[in-house]
């Protein structure tokens, strides 16, 4: 009873935020301008990188054509940086961008992805290569890395102390191999792992293909000298268990589990990060207007550990409840950048990359922890419209209907390929403050393109 009160109070507190009841409760998901899933963490150069695939809007099915790429610096606003491949980047690539992951060897990004194969019309899990987090990213090999006998899905890779990289994927048959130094290529067979009760849990009744809980989904992560393998767990709807290890290519010790099914969707997906002495457990629901089981949304809890190893019990909340950073608002910062919204969503072109427009009267960014230090003086956006219908946007602390520092009225400037850039005076604020943009005008489509903003002191 009491874990169902807490699991009834997440979805009150996040179906008010959402509905602007009472804003500044939610936190997860932690993007709402686009559906979102299957998770992967990465962190780099002390900022951490979350991977996605991608639900498009209305799907009745699993309808994921690319892979997306958020960031943030402080665990509660996230930089959208858009769309860094597709199934289409594969000449051999049918559909299906589904569940990846990406890591960094030496300076290059490895992004381990699964799709459909024009081949043999069959899963396979192909690699792709960037300088950069960012991409752009690019096919070496021109083929699969790996194809087993089925179920060739949601790769998962781990790069040891030793330099020894495994690559983990697969349902309902869990699979690995070894990857050469290369990332690209691998060494020996394709192993699969023994289904067992001891390792995985048992499955209630008599299922041939699937003995043990394990589904799919696996998530690979070491803390100290013990090994994580994280796991989508069922029957449907599927919960999130883990297994442990003293090696990387087990055998595996089940542990139980992580996060019971919940959040209205019958799938779940795993990552793993330690970020500025935390550990931060990644996941999805679908908890955005709209979503479901196919319409899914990244949400992200702190993780403990219990001094044996052992994970206790976690459950959905409203979120990570403060930053590990302020915000600086005197850099030029992206639109895209948001601890939360309402009404926004995120488009990209060749013009500008990646932004936001505004979808309703009303609609709202909120940024968190904005430190303002001894003042500003000066607000710049670069906004446009591509209608006549009066719009403007105001710029606030602390709510959306808290202390107005100005009102843009946004230009007619015709297209999001054309922007104008926008500056005002506001009244000198200082210290940490929440930042709202609040958008007001008539209910017509895309009210208003929004691209970049910073203050001046």
């Amino acid at each position: 009873m009491k874990k169902m009160r807490k699991i009834n109070r997440y979805f009150v507190l996040l179906s008010l935020a959402i509905n602007g009841s009472i804003v500044g409760v939610a936190q997860n998901p932690i993007i709402q301008t686009n559906y979102t899933a299957d998770p992967a963490p990465m962190v780099y150069n002390d900022r951490l990188y979350l991977y996605t695939s991608h639900d498009e809007d209305g799907s009745t099915w699993f309808t994921m054509d690319n892979w997306k790429l958020y960031s943030t610096n402080d665990m509660v606003n996230w930089t959208d940086h858009g769309v860094i491949l597709s199934y289409t980047d594969f000449e051999w690539g049918k559909s299906d961008a589904w569940a990846a992951q990406c890591v960094e060897r030496d300076g290059k990004f490895y992004m381990y992805v699964p799709m459909i194969s024009k081949i043999n019309n069959r899963g396979a899990i192909g690699v792709a290569v960037a300088d950069s987090p960012y991409g752009p990213f690019y096919d070496p090999l021109g083929k699969p890395l790996v194809q087993s006998e089925w179920g060739d899905i949601d790769p998962t890779v781990l790069i040891d102390d030793n330099g020894q990289a495994h690559l983990y994927w697969g349902n309902p048959q869990l699979y690995y191999v070894k990857l050469n130094d290369d990332m690209i290529s691998y060494s020996g067979e394709v192993v699969p792992v023994p289904m067992t009760e001891a390792s995985f849990g048992k499955r209630d009744g008599n299922v041939a293909q699937r003995p043990s809980l394990y589904e799919e989904g696996p998530w690979l992560y070491k803390r100290n000298s013990l090994y994580y393998l994280f796991w989508p767990g069922g029957p449907l709807p599927e919960h999130i268990g883990y297994s442990t290890a003293k090696s990387p290519e087990g055998p595996w010790t089940y542990g139980g589990t992580v996060m019971t099914p919940e959040g209205g969707v019958f799938t779940n997906h795993p990552g793993v990060a330690d970020f500025r002495g935390k550990t931060y457990f990644f996941y999805h629901n679908g908890a955005l207007p709209g979503g479901g089981g196919f319409n899914r949304s990244v949400c992200v809890e702190e993780l403990k550990f219990n001094k044996d190893g052992s994970i206790p019990r976690l459950q959905m909340t409203e979120g990570i409840e403060k930053g590990i950073a302020t915000f600086n608002p005197y850099r030029k910062s992206e639109a895209e950048t948001m601890a939360w919204s309402e009404g926004f969503k995120a488009s990209q072109n060749e013009k500008v990359g990646v932004f936001v427009t505004a979808q309703k009267d009303g609609a709202y960014i909120k940024v968190r922890d904005v430190d303002f230090r001894e003042g500003a003086s000066t607000f710049t956006a670069r906004v446009g419209t591509t209608h006549n219908a009066p719009v403007s946007m105001e710029v606030r602390l602390d709510g959306v209907e808290g202390q107005l520092l100005g009102t843009i009225k946004m230009p007619r400037t015709g297209g999001s390929d054309r922007w104008e850039l926008k500056t005002m005076d506001v009244p000198k604020v200082a210290g940490i403050h929440d930042l709202y943009f609040v958008v007001k005008g008539q209910p017509v489509s895309h009210l208003m393109y929004f691209d970049y903003w910073r203050f001046s002191q």
